[in-house]
């Protein structure tokens, strides 16, 4: 029974409630032994119905959280206004790599008795709504009849709604049924489609007992991408009438359904989003079973039920910290953001956010998280989501890139990057991102036991893991830095432009200079090579673009600029995955004032040198710019590569490679002793990156740690890889629970309260990220700090906004308020809430 969420409206005559319990169940053992009887909820709010294609938040996500499943790229939401009662609302639908709000509600129904002409109203009806895992539910009850709408997912391109009628007379009657649909007109609240997208207009038609809505090709990079052939697809197992306003984007569809005295009877209609004319044409035999095999459809839908009730048998820890409702949210969210394969995604892949603008595609480091919670209730979704982001390995022979033969681009997408053939802004290859593929796939072997899949993946994650050290290892000692690749935005490339071939690969920046310095002779004569790009700001800044490492390192030795923005700098924070961290230089201008005034009597151009990023450019043979690194061997990349030589030995043993385990083995031990060794600060008792001279000897420690950038992260990952002494260990775990440090509201944010950089609303300067806390919880508990890891925990259940209610997991959260921020339905977040689910129990 649901009794929960009842919600007056005043439109409503009666009561409508929004249920949100679920029939699937679970069971466990009490503490007396007895067998309890649990329901597991839908803790997501999947309600309200938007009027225009985009209708953001101001983190740029569509404000709706609408059901996808299956590997859909189409969802679905519940109305929370009377207005739109008899159909769900939607859909939301994704243009290749944008979600858009193709309609408020694509289909409404209305009745009417036919032979009394009596109108059935939904204001008059009790209502109530049931959103459940992998399924929404409507049901409406009126004196004499009573109707269930049932909507869920039966593959990846086709939602199937279920509408049943109930006769509760004692004689036969006839109802009029009027289906009708609008696509939406508005581009954003305040702007008409036809003034953002003038050349651009679907077209609806009536097909056999259906609409079909053509939607054109479009290339709008940033906005919106259709290609030829993309469709929309509505059908009914009834012949219908349909009418087509074109002027209107409307349509109206109708029939009549006999009923039976006290008898019921169902509907079936299909909604299909299909890019291309292929994937309609192998839809067409699996929909005309379902509209003409009711066996056939009850099959499919059972199916949908039971691939859900399976995802909460295989997941659920009724143990566990992390209460059963946010772990069902963390599998509904991972679920939701699985995209079937299509377009350049030669595999299923698991997305960071459906209703983020800029997250529909699949991203190196996400994979890897995504993977390792699906292993254990979706294993063919998480083998393939690290299959998706391996098709596309560099190899030996690749036309742009042959030199970085090894490496796993950053992000792929729909469109390919316009070097690859394609026309997609998305893609990219200017960096990859932490070494965890081998940790994912050893975790889908755990769960699996698919030894088959680890022959598969050893000799790519091999590849990948000495591609590192091959191009990411500038004096050859053996630790590696972040970097970026030869790639347009961090350097010059052959082109038309360039007289010279000689030119080519040389690091191309931007720099800004106060109107008074710019006149200088000694900053025109820095710049002398340099283009103006901008005219003088309102705070009297000009910037100018310029290239060459030489002219680079002039402008930093000279330290007069204003402010620096370097491709290469961006590409190597990407690497990371800490995009702008403040152990990379990103500091704002007033941070590095307050600095300066803190550690220089306010002399900026001397605080300017804590935080500049030098590069070194890794060449081959023949002179040809391979990559560029930045000056800091980085504590967790090495950590990460430590532990994956442990994993990659543990792999080879298991395929019987004793030699190659044995290797790895040994390479992991040695690491784990420079790491011990060359990243640790005895005074503050903490790791950091280590600062590095371009000729740094290939034997011992050599270099500066730099711990005047503060504390981040990477202070702990030493612990979570399980490399670090005890005693070390003990030190940074006193920094970690400081509460003038890390210990926050919400704990382990992305820059330590004391970092000259922090701030609670910086990306990855403050903000908290639930992998970042995921990996130190791991590190307490790792080191015997069992019962301080399940305090933190606890006290993020109670205090992350939303998260313990029917919010969507976000992004990142505030750490001194726990307020939401970033990107809505968030899948890694998801993904270490599932891992911290299934990991920390009572």
């Amino acid at each position: 029974m649901c009794s929960t969420n009842k919600l007056h409206l005043r439109r409503l005559k009666s009561v409508f409630s929004l249920c949100v319990l679920s029939p699937l169940s679970g069971t466990y053992a009490s503490a007396n032994n007895d067998t309890v009887e649990t329901q597991i909820a839908s803790p997501i709010d999947r309600s309200g119905q938007a009027s225009a294609f985009k209708a953001f938040d101001k983190y740029g996500n569509q404000t709706l959280n609408p059901l996808f499943d299956h590997g859909s790229w189409h969802g679905f939401t519940q109305p929370n206004d009377v207005a739109y009662f008899g159909g769900f609302t939607g859909p939301m639908v994704i243009a290749q790599e944008y979600p858009i709000n193709l309609a408020a509600q694509l289909e409404r129904l209305s009745i009417t008795d036919a032979e009394t002409h009596k109108i059935y109203s939904f204001e008059n009806a009790i209502s109530r709504f049931e959103t459940l895992p992998g399924q929404l539910v409507q049901h409406y009850e009126f004196n004499d009849i009573s109707l269930t709408l049932r909507l869920q997912f039966v593959a990846e391109r086709i939602a199937l709604i279920e509408s049943q009628f109930t006769n509760k007379r004692n004689k036969p009657m006839t109802l009029a049924l009027q289906w009708q649909g609008k696509l939406n007109h508005l581009w954003q609240p305040d702007k008409a489609l036809r003034a953002a997208m003038p050349d651009w207009q679907p077209s609806l038609k009536e097909i056999s007992n259906g609409i079909s809505i053509a939607l054109p090709a479009v290339k709008s990079t940033w906005h919106m991408m259709l290609d030829e052939g993309t469709n929309y697809q509505i059908l009914r197992n009834v012949s219908t009438k349909t009418n087509i306003d074109s002027s209107n984007l409307s349509y109206t569809s109708t029939t009549k359904l006999r009923l039976a005295a006290n008898k019921s009877q169902t509907l079936l209609t299909t909604h299909g989003y299909r890019q291309t004319l292929k994937q309609v044409q192998s839809d067409e035999a699996f929909i005309q079973r379902l509209m003409q095999e009711p066996s056939f459809a009850d099959q499919q839908i059972e199916a949908s039920k039971n691939r859900w009730q399976n995802y909460i048998d295989q997941s659920i820890n009724h143990k566990s910290i992390v209460p059963t409702n946010i772990a069902v949210k963390a599998i509904e969210t991972l679920n939701g953001n699985w995209r079937s394969a299509a377009g350049a995604m030669q595999h299923d892949v698991v997305t960071p956010s459906v209703t983020a603008r800029w997250f529909n595609g699949a991203w190196a480091w996400d994979t890897w998280k995504h993977a390792y919670a699906m292993a254990s209730f979706n294993p063919s979704v998480a083998k393939d989501n690290i299959r998706a982001m391996f098709d596309y390995q560099i190899q030996q022979d690749d036309a742009r890139r042959p030199y970085d033969h090894g490496m796993v681009v950053d992000a792929i997408f729909y469109n390919k990057d316009k070097v690859r053939g394609g026309d997609g802004g998305n893609w990219n290859e200017r960096n990859t991102k932490p070494p965890l593929a081998s940790w994912a796939v050893w975790e889908v072997y755990q769960q699996t036991q698919d030894k088959a899949f680890i022959t598969e993946m050893l000799p790519k994650l091999e590849a990948y893991h000495q591609w590192w050290y091959r191009n990411r290892d500038h004096n050859r000692n053996g630790l590696i830095e972040y970097g970026a690749t030869n790639h347009r935005y961090h350097n010059t490339v052959p082109n038309e432009n360039l007289a010279q071939k000689s030119k080519a690969g040389e690091l191309t920046f931007s720099v800004s200079y106060s109107s008074n310095d710019v006149t200088s002779d000694k900053v025109t004569a820095l710049i002398s090579q340099c283009k103006k790009a901008e005219e003088a700001s309102a705070n009297k800044e000009i910037w100018f673009s310029c290239q060459s490492m030489d002219t680079y390192n002039r402008v930093l030795d000279d330290a007069s600029y204003q402010q620096i923005d370097i491709g290469a700098q961006h590409g190597a924070g990407w690497e990371s995955g800490m995009d702008n961290a403040a152990r990379f230089g990103f500091i704002t201008p007033a941070q590095l004032q307050r600095y300066a005034q803190t550690h220089y009597d306010g002399d900026l151009k001397q605080a300017q040198k804590d935080w500049q990023v030098r590069f070194f450019e890794n060449r081959n043979a023949s002179g040809e710019l391979v990559s560029f690194t930045i000056n800091q061997e980085s504590v967790e990349l090495n950590s990460y590569l430590a532990a994956e030589k442990r994993l990659i030995s543990k792999m080879a043993k298991l395929l019987g490679d004793s030699d190659k385990y044995n290797t790895y083995k040994l390479a992991s031990q040695r690491l784990t002793k420079r790491i011990n060794q060359c990243f640790f600060d005895e005074d503050t008792g903490f790791y950091y990156d280590l600062k590095i001279a371009a000729d740094s000897p290939v034997q011992g420690c050599h270099g500066q740690l730099l711990t005047q950038r503060g504390r981040g992260p990477e202070g702990w990952s030493p612990l979570w890889a399980k490399i670090a002494t005890q005693e070390k260990a003990d030190r940074v775990i006193n920094v970690m629970l400081d509460k003038a440090e890390f210990n926050t509201l919400i704990p382990f944010g992305t820059a330590s309260q004391t970092n000259p950089a922090y701030d609670p609303d910086i990306y990855w300067r403050g903000r908290v990220w639930l992998d970042q806390l995921y990996f130190g919880l791991k590190a307490l508990s790792n080191y015997g700090y069992n019962h301080e890891a399940k305090t933190l925990l606890a006290r993020v259940i109670a205090n992350a906004e939303g998260l313990n209610t029917n919010g969507a997991i976000r992004e990142n959260y505030n750490p001194e308020t726990g307020e939401v921020q970033g990107a809505t339905n968030f899948s890694w977040s998801a993904a270490h809430l599932y891992m911290l689910h299934r990991e920390f129990n009572h």
